[in-house]
C-alpha cells in the first residue's frame, strides 16, 4: 500500500486490488462513471461481478484502487507484454498497457487520477517495460488532458472500433466462388509469425493468444479451386485470414443513455418479429440488456483482389454469430489508414471512427519517443490484441 497526499485534499491510500475487499466498491463505482455522449449510442461493459476480467488473459496483471477515509474513489487496470513497435531488426519492446481508469465524479480534479497512474507506472519500470501507452476517444477531453498534457503522453495512433449488429433472423448468402477453412493452432501461428511481425503491436506470445479457451479459431479464405498450403509455401495469389475472440464469455457490453431513435428502433423491431416471425426481416438486436460479442483480430490479406474475401470472412463470422443467442454485435478494431475499415461492415451510430492511442517511453530516452510519434507506421495494419479489448 502507498499514502500518498494530494495537495489541498488530505491522504489517499493506493493499495492493490484485493477481490474480497474492493470487488463491490469497484462495482459501485463503474456504474457512477457510466456517462457519455447523448448524441449517439454508447456501449459500457458489464463485468458481470468479475471487476478484473479485462486483464485476466494478459501475460501480466495489475489492478490499483485509491481510497479516501476508506471510501474506494479511483480504480485503474494494467498489462505488460513483448510486442512489435520499432521496425526490425531491433522491433520488440515491452509494453505496458494502461486501462480502465475511473474516478469517482465528486473527487475528480483533485489529483487522483495522476497519482493511480504514476503509481501504474511504477510497476511498469519494475517490470523493465520500455513504454506505457492507453486508448480513449479523441473527444474525451479529460483523459486527453491527464494523460497527453500532464503525464507526458504523446498521440500515438488513431485506430477505428468498428461495431456490426449479428441478425439472428437470417444467415448471409456467402459467394460460391470463395473457399473458407479452419487452421489449426500450429497453422495459424505459422502464418501470423511469417506475415505480421512486422505489424504495429503484434504479440511476441501470438501462440498463447491462439490457444486461449476464448480464442474460437482462424479461418481463411481464397478463390475456390484453388489450394491452400498453410506452410506458406503454395498460396494462392489472393488470400485473406482473421480469428474470433468471444469475449461475451468474458464480460457483456449494454448500451447505456440510450438514443430515442435506438430505442424505438430496438422496441419496433422486437414487436415485429413477436407479432410476424414468419416474415423474417432484418432486425435490430435487443440492446437494452446485457449481450456477448465476437472480436475479430489478426485481419491480414494477400493480393490485389484479397479485400472481397475479407469482407466474405465477416460474413462467414456474422454466420456463426446467428448460433450464438448471446451475441448481439461482432466487434473489430483496424488502424485509421487501413483499408479493410472499407470491407467490414460496421453500424456507423456504434462505432469509434477515430480512437486515440497515446504512448510515452519509460526509459528516459526521448528522442525514441520523438521518433515513434514521427515515424509513420511500418505497416497500415493494426495488430489488437483480443486480451485487451
Amino acid at each position: 500500500m502507498v499514502q500518498v497526499r494530494v495537495m489541498g485534499y488530505g491522504e489517499v491510500k493506493i493499495r492493490s486490488y484485493d477481490v474480497q475487499i474492493h470487488r463491490a466498491g469497484v462495482e459501485d463505482l463503474e456504474r457512477r462513471c457510466e456517462v457519455g455522449p447523448t448524441e449517439r449510442a454508447v456501449l459500457f461493459i458489464d463485468t458481470m461481478g468479475d471487476p478484473i476480467c479485462r486483464i485476466r488473459n494478459s501475460p501480466m496483471y495489475k489492478m490499483l484502487v485509491a481510497e479516501v477515509g476508506g471510501e474506494l474513489v479511483g480504480v485503474i487496470q494494467g498489462s505488460i507484454k513483448l510486442a512489435t513497435v520499432h521496425k526490425p531488426p531491433k522491433n520488440l519492446a515491452k509494453l505496458g498497457y494502461v486501462l480502465g481508469l475511473r474516478i469517482a465524479p465528486l473527487h475528480r480534479r483533485r489529483g487522483i487520477g495522476s497519482r493511480l497512474v504514476l503509481e501504474l507506472e511504477k510497476w511498469f519500470a519494475a517490470n523493465d517495460v520500455d513504454y506505457a501507452y492507453m486508448a480513449t476517444e479523441k473527444d474525451n477531453e479529460a483523459s486527453v488532458n491527464l494523460f497527453i498534457n500532464r503525464l507526458g503522453y504523446a498521440k500515438f495512433r488513431t485506430p477505428a472500433i468498428l461495431v456490426n449488429p449479428v441478425d439472428h433472423h437470417r444467415a448471409l448468402r456467402l459467394s460460391s466462388k470463395t473457399e473458407v477453412a479452419k487452421l489449426k493452432v500450429e497453422e495459424a501461428e505459422f502464418l501470423y509469425r511469417k506475415f505480421m511481425t512486422s505489424t504495429e503491436f503484434f504479440p511476441d506470445d501470438i501462440g498463447n493468444i491462439l490457444r486461449n479457451k476464448l480464442s474460437m479459431g482462424t479461418w481463411v479464405a481464397y478463390p475456390r479451386g484453388e489450394n491452400f498450403g498453410s506452410d506458406g509455401k503454395a498460396l494462392p495469389r489472393n488470400w485473406a485470414m482473421l480469428s474470433v475472440w468471444n469475449s461475451g464469455e468474458l464480460f457483456k457490453l449494454r448500451l447505456a443513455e440510450t438514443p430515442l431513435s435506438c430505442f424505438l428502433h430496438t422496441k419496433s423491431s422486437t414487436l415485429i418479429d413477436r407479432i410476424f416471425p414468419c416474415l423474417k426481416l432484418p432486425a435490430t438486436p435487443d440492446f437494452l440488456s446485457p449481450f456477448g460479442f465476437y472480436f475479430m483480430y489478426g485481419l491480414h490479406h494477400e493480393g490485389s483482389l484479397s479485400e472481397k474475401l475479407v469482407r466474405h470472412l465477416c460474413q462467414f463470422v456474422h454466420n456463426m454469430a446467428t448460433k450464438t443467442r448471446d451475441c448481439k454485435v461482432i466487434v473489430t478494431e483496424v488502424g485509421g489508414n487501413d483499408i479493410l475499415r472499407l470491407n467490414i461492415p460496421y453500424w456507423k451510430s456504434l462505432s469509434c471512427p477515430e480512437d486515440l492511442w497515446c504512448i510515452k517511453t519509460l526509459k528516459n530516452e526521448e528522442n525514441k519517443i520523438h521518433q515513434l510519434q514521427k515515424a509513420p507506421p511500418t505497416t497500415a495494419s493494426l495488430f489488437v490484441d483480443p486480451r485487451e479489448v
